[in-house]
């Protein structure tokens, strides 16, 4: 049975909404895009290629799918980073899609969205990772599909904004590594308890 990993960006908050910049995502309002960029270190990146040398799938919303297709699609083939994403295979959960043909690898899932990630998570492989999709981890933690929490936890608060965790679900976990920063950025990983 397959591992889904949750790889997130997350402020002290719980935010993880729009890490990356200014018009990443701003639904809501939310005007604190890039919160992540003065905060870089290459540790950050080294975790990244390590959590991916580990994943052969990655499972992503609707959203978020769109932004990484649009981010790493038209790159050039030779660019390692653009290489990895656009020829892993990609799973995009929406009931609002038809075509995944925006992005290389992509299989669309759209009905019994729970059932058909079980189906998934019980294929033989390598671990699958999440990142963003903040609607579809919330429904992966009510059915309790998520195994581990991949987090670089930074140093501030957005006061609002898409949270990590569902509003009102408890959730036990045990760590199982913690790794500071140089820029004040906390890696953790945390495991179901």
């Amino acid at each position: 049975m397959r591992n889904i990993i949750v790889a997130e960006f997350v402020s002290l908050d719980g935010v993880i909404q729009a890490p990356g910049g200014a018009e990443e995502d701003t639904e809501g309002g939310f005007a604190y895009g890039g919160w992540t960029g003065p905060y870089w270190h290459d540790d950050i990146g080294a975790h990244f290629f390590q959590a991916m040398s580990q994943t052969d799938a990655l499972l992503l919303g609707r959203k978020t799918w769109e932004i990484h297709g649009g981010a790493f699609e038209p790159l050039p083939a030779g660019d390692l980073f653009g290489d990895m994403m656009n020829s892993i295979p990609k799973y995009v959960v929406s009931s609002t899609l038809t075509s995944t043909s925006a992005w290389r690898n992509s299989t669309l899932i759209s009905g019994n969205v729970i059932e058909e990630i079980r189906a998934l998570k019980a294929q033989p492989g390598k671990n699958i990772m999440i990142d963003g999709s903040s609607v579809l981890i919330h429904a992966l933690a009510e059915h309790d599909l998520i195994d581990e929490y991949s987090l670089h936890v930074y140093p501030l608060v957005l006061g609002g904004g898409k949270k990590l965790f569902p509003e009102g679900r408890r959730i036990n976990l045990r760590l199982i590594e913690s790794t500071p920063l140089p820029t004040g950025v906390l890696f953790t990983r945390y495991a179901r308890a």
